[in-house]
């Protein structure tokens, strides 16, 4: 039986399209669309449910260190209101997911994809000592504010929200309701990130979505978001195949940290280069390539696959990242896809394909 987040009967009532994703009956968009939902989120600020995905509460002496053992990242030191992205990785290097860390008052918390929460609290469970207690917190919301109206929205409500840059956290209250705040998102905007306990959840929702500025935004958007902001999707950009190198996540590496799953190989790739990489696509044509779809040199040889791809409302055409050979991958290089028996020209180009608004 599907899911539902404390917000569903709200969703209805906001006019919103469900679907099922993760196990949870969520809303893929609202009765302007999602081109419009995009845009306004672009320009003013959108409110995204994201209460599917796992919220838990790690807490013990060796918390930091042996969370860091687990991932190729520094998370020893993280300042108290800090955060950091990070990703648990395999014995074979792959990313079992990709995973927010944030250091608050009562501990570590930690936010984690929605399709991977039982693996991951699992895997923290298994590999984590008795030193650390581990904490599941499904009596909790989560929402996301993101756009340029965003921080004039929150300081209305908290100053101290407000006063944070981006990759910070704080516990604080909005109208009297108490919550943690990170600013942070996953749409390039600048934004914050919100949880709040179920029992306050549709209260907070309506109080900010009764601000003239902010509409409801639904999981298609929110893709269409991420993939112009260059953000990896789970189970897309990354997978327990491949490993944060070839994802292009090295910058989220701790230096001479090698006490960490698949490490040896991570590195290797590190320091000598991995043989694929993950790489943004313009796409010459107004058919999109999508996910799956095999990309080909000049000369007919595949190179890669299509990860995500869709229309960018922003740039006004089709767009795409891929997993491609790392001799492929030069700026300006033109390949091919083949969609429906065309071949669609796609040209090598940077991420992010929209610029990255966060506040620093």
């Amino acid at each position: 039986m599907l899911k539902q987040t404390p917000l569903y009967n709200l969703h209805l009532e906001l006019g919103a399209k469900m679907v099922c994703f993760a196990g949870y009956q969520m809303p893929v968009q609202y009765g302007n669309g999602i081109l419009h939902e995009h845009l306004h989120c672009r320009s003013h600020a959108g409110f995204f449910d994201i209460s599917h995905m796992g919220q838990c509460l790690i807490q013990g002496d060796a918390t930091a260190s042996e969370l860091e053992r687990l991932t190729p990242s520094d998370i020893t030191g993280l300042k108290p209101g800090e955060q950091k992205y990070t990703v648990l990785t395999n014995n074979d290097g792959g990313i079992i997911d990709d995973i927010i860390i944030a250091r608050i008052d009562s501990g570590l918390m930690v936010i984690v994809n929605a399709a991977c929460k039982d693996k991951d609290f699992s895997h923290f469970k298994r590999h984590l000592s008795d030193r650390c207690s581990v904490k599941e917190l499904p009596d909790h919301s989560l929402f996301a504010l993101q756009g340029p109206s965003a921080a004039k929205i929150i300081d209305k409500f908290s100053a101290s929200a407000t006063d944070l840059s981006f990759m910070q956290a704080c516990e604080t209250d909005i109208n009297g309701i108490p919550c943690s705040i990170s600013r942070s998102g996953y749409t390039g905007e600048d934004g914050f990130e919100i949880s709040v306990a179920n029992h306050y959840a549709e209260q907070l929702a309506r109080l900010l979505l009764a601000e003239d500025e902010v509409e409801p935004v639904g999981l298609g958007a929110r893709d269409t978001l991420r993939l112009e902001a260059g953000l990896c999707l789970y189970g897309h950009e990354i997978n327990e195949s491949i490993t944060p190198t070839e994802a292009g996540l090295q910058w989220l590496f701790k230096k001479d940290h090698n006490q960490f799953p698949g490490a040896d190989k991570i590195l290797n790739q590190l320091q000598r280069g991995s043989d694929k990489i993950r790489t943004g696509l313009l796409v010459e044509s107004k058919i999109p390539v999508r996910e799956g779809s095999e990309i080909y040199n000049t000369k007919g040889t595949a190179v890669g696959h299509v990860t995500s791809g869709s229309f960018s409302p922003s740039l006004g055409q089709p767009i795409a990242m891929a997993l491609l050979s790392r001799n492929a991958v030069t700026l300006g290089n033109t390949l091919y896809a083949w969609v429906r028996d065309r071949r669609i020209a796609v040209t090598v180009t940077q991420l992010p394909f929209i610029p990255h608004r966060y506040h620093r």
